[in-house]
Formats: C-alpha cells, structure tokens, sequence
C-alpha cells in the first residue's frame, strides 16, 4: 500500500526500475535534504548521503531534520528514513579523487564548494545532477533545469562554466538552477526556493531512471 500510487504513475516496469536504482546525494542540507525526501517516498531503496557537518539553529529554516541541533544530518537522517546508508566524511579535493563512483546509477550534487563541484562534474558526469545557486531567492516559478552550457544569470553556474572551459572540458551534465536576482547580498535563504530545488532535481532523477 505503502508505494500504490507510485506503482500507479510509473508503472510496473518503471517502478522496478526506481527500486533498484543506486543513488548517491553529495550534500543533504536545504537541497539535498528534500531530494532525499522525495526519493524516499518514491520507492527508490539504494541511496547514500554524504555529508559532515552538525545541524545548528540556523539550519531550522530549511533542513529537513534540523530540529536536532547538534547532531550529525547524515545520523538524523539515517534515523528518519530508515535503509538509507551514510558517509560521514568532508567531501573534499582528496575524497573526489579517491572515492569510486561506478557503483552509482546517479550522482546529485547538492554541495556547496565550488573547486569540489567541479571536480565531481569532471569524474562523473555522464550521470550527474547537480545543483547551483539556491540561497538569496524566493521566487520558485524562475528555477530552471538545463545543461551546465545553457545556464543564465546564475554565478555560480557562470563560474563553473569558466572553470571548466579552462580545464578544457566541454561535456554535458544537467544543472538545477534559477536566474532570479539575488534578493540580498548575504546568504539568506527561504525553503520555498531550497526544497523546490531539491524536488526539481529528484523529478530530474527519476527521470532519467525511468528512459535507462
């Protein structure tokens, strides 16, 4: 009963296809919290979340599980959503470089550092979904998915391009992103704009899972 009504939408075949897909999450705060969320109520099984950090106070305002201050994400998430396997581990330059991918049907990158995207994008690309530019917008209907070539009006997106001309690496990988202006010169965030995200590139994933 508990996946009826996506068993409805996707079909026997498609349904099969979502439970035995092999799903990693690089980043599970505003984001990639949510992507989680609703690959979880989708039926899909196999996902790893990578992550390090603690929740604090200021996490509250748009990370599922937040209310645990204090606590690791990738333990209270592990706790919320049963099955679901944790790397606790700073996702940096070194861990890039040595950790296998291969196992994974699909990468979501919903990190913040921008060197170690990049990195990410470089090695595995061919199955990457990644996630640019959510803080310091409120406006849900400008989120935009496209290849990392035909982002606009996005930063970050535009120095990732950059970087990546400079590498000489011209492939195509998919990008959730939003060219709304920012709406303030900090950081601030609204999980109307976080969590649609996050929803955006698990529509995204699964997807693709459905057309492998």
């Amino acid at each position: 009963m508990r996946y009826e009504r996506c068993r409805m939408l996707f079909g026997e075949e498609g349904f099969e296809k979502l439970q035995n897909a092999k799903i990693l999450i690089l980043g599970v705060g505003g984001v990639g919290s949510y992507a989680l969320d609703c690959l979880y109520r989708s039926g899909v099984k196999d996902i790893t979340i990578l992550d390090y950090d603690r929740y604090d106070e200021t996490n509250q305002n748009r990370q599922i599980g937040s209310e645990a201050t204090g606590m690791l994400k990738t333990e209270r998430l592990a706790e919320l959503y049963p099955g679901i396997k944790t790397i606790d581990q700073q996702m940096d330059m070194a861990w890039v470089e040595r950790f296998d991918f291969e196992p994974y049907d699909l990468i979501i990158d919903a990190a913040d550092t921008t060197k170690v995207k990049i990195e990410v994008a470089k090695k595995c690309y061919k199955k990457l979904i990644m996630s640019v530019g959510s803080a310091k917008r409120f406006d849900t209907s400008k989120i935009e998915v496209a290849s990392i070539w035909k982002t606009h009006g996005d930063a970050l997106a535009r120095k990732i391009r950059n970087e990546l001309k400079k590498a000489r690496f011209n492939r195509n990988f998919t990008v959730v992103y939003s060219p709304e202006e920012d709406q303030c010169k900090v950081k601030g965030s609204c999980v109307a704009v976080t969590g649609a995200f996050g929803l955006t590139v698990c529509s995204e994933a699964i997807k693709k899972i459905l057309s492998s």
